[in-house]
Formats: structure tokens, sequence, C-alpha cells
């Protein structure tokens, strides 16, 4: 962990513990780290967790199975994300951001909400595309 060069295991301990610094062998079934771009997905991974002055570190260790993030994964769906078919893919638009672009853009409420859908919800895009 810090390079302890041939340090006795339990000497390090005993120093880290005389620091304030607390570590735990956590016994994870599999870790997950998500980027924009891929998915890292760690199973028997060593993960250790080390409480220093009240925050928390946490090092995995282990060969991580990596894969192109796409919208495939099992996780929740991110909102507005488009469905495979297509059919639903419109963002849900809050009734008051409907309101905030009629009253901006002096407009009626069907306008707005044609131009929030279009925007993708966008409230200032859909200002600006009614003005």
């Amino acid at each position: 962990m810090f390079g302890g060069g041939g340090m006795n295991p339990r000497k390090m301990e005993q120093m880290m513990k005389q620091m304030g610094i607390d570590v735990t062998e956590l016994d994870a079934e599999e870790v997950i780290i998500r980027t924009a771009d891929e998915e890292l997905v760690f199973t028997d991974a060593q993960v250790t967790r080390m409480d220093a002055q009240g925050q928390q570190t946490y090092q995995v260790v282990g060969d991580p199975d990596s894969s192109e993030r796409g919208g495939s994964d099992d996780g929740p769906a991110i909102e507005g994300e488009d469905d495979a078919s297509g059919e639903g893919a419109a963002p849900e638009i809050p009734a008051d951001d409907v309101e905030i672009v009629a009253q901006r853009a002096g407009v009626s409420s069907d306008a707005a909400r044609e131009a929030l859908e279009a925007e993708d919800g966008d409230l200032a895009a859909a200002i600006s595309r009614l003005e």
C-alpha cells in the first residue's frame, strides 16, 4: 500500500494507527466504475478503506473487465435517453418549464411545450427558438 520496502506489516499497522489512520479490508463481491466512455467491472477485487481525519479513501486492486458504455447497461436509465425502438423517446417536460417558456416568449403553452420538446427540455434554447 505505502511501499514500505520490507517493513513489517504489524509495524506499519501500528504506525498508521498512531497517525490516526484506520485501515479496513472490505469483503467486496464486485466493484463497478462507470465513466462517460467505459465501464470497468472488478470481480473478486481486493478493496481497502482508509479512514484518515474524517475522510474515507478506497483502494481497489484487481483486473477489471472493460466494456464501452452504451444504452444497454443494466443500470438505471439516463433521463431523456432514447430507447432502442425510438418510441417514447421524448423527455418528460415539467409543467413549470412550459409555463416559464410560455411567459418569457409570450406564446401559448402548446407552442412552449413543442419548443421544449424540440430542444430536449433546454429552457434557454426553447425561448431563443420562439423569440
